[in-house]
């Protein structure tokens, strides 16, 4: 689910939509959470449906450390990518502000912390020496990411949380430890890891 302070806008042709913010979304806020009704498929679900429907799915979900696809039910699967992106991925399935997003602002990720099998080349952004997202941008950016959510955990008590609610008891307790300072965040790195070997 979206912070609620954001809505659906036109970026330009070539873009389509994105998600904007609507006020000031203070860094360590919770800008989006994994939510119960989030639409989980496997594969053999996906590739049972007609073409238009799969192409939809395969276009705006990502899929989990789990190896399913999850489509949000909100406006959340329009977030766009970024490599100087204003948010934070997690591994407590959320992502925090990273810094201060101001209204009429689009929130943006980079879709490398997906872990995506596709590759794709992207547009030149200032800043960013990074064109292209590969399935392993994880293995030489993890610990960027790692930095950037560590930061914006230093806010997360000091901020309006209107989304904390939504997070998964598997997590709450662990996220309350990390944001009081009494426990190391977790790495983005563990997503990708497979504990069983």
């Amino acid at each position: 689910m979206m912070h609620p302070d954001t809505e659906i806008r036109y970026v330009s042709e070539e873009v389509g939509i994105g998600v904007y913010a609507t006020k000031l979304i203070p860094k360590g806020t919770i800008v989006w959470i994994k939510d119960k009704l989030d639409i989980v498929l496997d594969e053999e679900d996906i590739e049972s449906l007609d073409d238009a429907r799969k192409e939809y799915i395969y276009k705006y979900s990502y899929e989990d450390d789990d190896g399913e696809y999850v489509l949000c039910w909100d406006h959340a699967r329009y977030v766009n990518h970024s490599f100087n992106p204003n948010c934070a991925d997690t591994a407590y399935d959320f992502e925090l502000a990273g810094r201060d997003i101001q209204p009429g602002e689009q929130i943006t990720c980079d879709y490398g912390t997906l872990g995506d099998d596709e590759e794709f080349e992207c547009t030149v952004e200032e800043g960013s020496t990074r064109t292209k997202v590969t399935a392993n941008d994880y293995l030489m950016h993890f610990r960027e990411w790692d930095e950037k959510a560590i930061v914006a955990f230093k806010y997360f008590n000091e901020v309006e949380q209107p989304l904390k609610h939504l997070i998964s008891k598997q997590y709450i307790d662990k996220v309350n430890a990390v944001a009081n300072g009494t426990e190391p965040l977790d790495s983005i790195l563990t997503l990708f890891i497979d504990d069983e070997n």
